[in-house]
C-alpha cells in the first residue's frame, strides 16, 4: 500500500510562530536597551550632580556664593538647584537635578562641606555672598 499524497491546501497551524516569537524578541531587546541607557544617563547626571556640589561648596567657602551658582549652572545644567547652608563652621552645598524620562519625583541629590576660609564668617548680620568689613 502506498501513502495517499494530499496536494498542501493552506498553510500548517504553526505557521508564523517563528516570527511572532522574533517579534517579541526584539521587543525585548529594545526594552533592555532603553532601561540601561536610562541607567547611563541617571548615573551621569548624578556625577554631574556631585562634581557641582563640590564645587559651590568650594567657592561658598571662599565667600562667592554667586560664583558658586553660575558654576553649578555650568557645571549641572539650567535645571539644577542649589541650595547653601552656612554654619558658623561649615558650608554645605546641596545641588539638585531633575531626570529626564522620568516622572518629577526622581531627581538626582548631593551634597558636599567645605569650612570656610579665614576672614569668611557667615552670620545673620553677614548674608552669604556678602562683603565682609
Amino acid at each position: 500500500m502506498r501513502p495517499e499524497h494530499r496536494p498542501r491546501t493552506g498553510l500548517p497551524a504553526d505557521a508564523g510562530v517563528v516570527t511572532a516569537e522574533a517579534a517579541l524578541g526584539i521587543c525585548a531587546v529594545v526594552g533592555v536597551f532603553a532601561v540601561v541607557l536610562s541607567g547611563v544617563n541617571a548615573m551621569t547626571v548624578q556625577l554631574r550632580c556631585t562634581d557641582a556640589a563640590v564645587e559651590a561648596a568650594r567657592l561658598s567657602a571662599r565667600g562667592d556664593v554667586a560664583r558658586a551658582g553660575a558654576a553649578v549652572s555650568a557645571i549641572a545644567g539650567d535645571r539644577a538647584v542649589l541650595d547653601v547652608l552656612p554654619a558658623a563652621d561649615r558650608v554645605t552645598a546641596d545641588v539638585r537635578i531633575p531626570l529626564t524620562g522620568f516622572t518629577g519625583a526622581l531627581q538626582a541629590h548631593a551634597s558636599a562641606v567645605a569650612v570656610p576660609e579665614p576672614g569668611v564668617h557667615f552670620g545673620a548680620a553677614d548674608p552669604p555672598g556678602g562683603a565682609a568689613g
